[in-house]
């Protein structure tokens, strides 16, 4: 990352850490103004860029993850004095592993968080409108979704099951005891 101590990334990053000594940050609480683009950018891959490069500093991005926040306009990194845009390619983080443990399965994203889907936390297939592929997404926490990588997917797709779905046969997973379909069981294949 570029910039001196006084850089807008590097001021972001010192009222973060502030923000988040006692828990996790309340982003939903906060209502600062809107300060523009800094030139923040998520990839696809859920690489962090700011003005072009890649933000090397795993412990940096894991404090920026801590605050970003979907708000209707798009995605903003906020904190108690100030919000900026962030670019997001597609979801802002990548769910990277899965175990299955005592009934639930417990996602690792990119940025460390560890979420158990279920209820509260959906898994959710979309279809890519271009080649017509599966998109799985999770919902990580306040509209905030990862990406699931395809070797994950891949290992959902191992453990997945028929059920009935809205009164068809569908392929997906189970999570403390909600359904996540994954396509109709008619178009599944045997194996990943």
């Amino acid at each position: 990352m570029s910039g001196g101590p006084g850089g807008a990334a590097e001021g972001l990053a010192r009222a973060a850490a502030e923000a988040g000594r006692k828990g996790p940050p309340p982003v939903h609480l906060w209502n600062p103004p809107h300060c523009g683009d800094i030139g923040l950018r998520i990839a696809r891959d859920g690489t962090w860029f700011y003005q072009g490069s890649p933000i090397g500093r795993q412990g940096l991005v894991r404090l920026f993850a801590s605050i970003l926040r979907r708000d209707p306009d798009g995605y903003v990194l906020v904190t108690p004095v100030e919000k900026v845009s962030v670019a997001v390619e597609d979801a802002p983080f990548v769910a990277q592993d899965v175990e299955a443990r005592d009934g639930a399965l417990v996602f690792t994203t990119n940025v460390g968080d560890v979420v158990e889907a279920g209820p509260a936390n959906a898994i959710r297939v979309a279809r890519d409108p271009a080649t017509g592929e599966p998109r799985p997404y999770l919902h990580v926490r306040r509209g905030l979704e990862a990406l699931i990588d395809r070797k994950t997917f891949y290992r959902l797709v191992e453990i997945g099951e028929v059920a009935q779905h809205e009164g068809a046969d569908w392929f997906g997973v189970r999570s403390r005891g909600a359904f996540f379909p994954i396509g109709p069981a008619g178009e599944m294949p045997d194996t990943p």
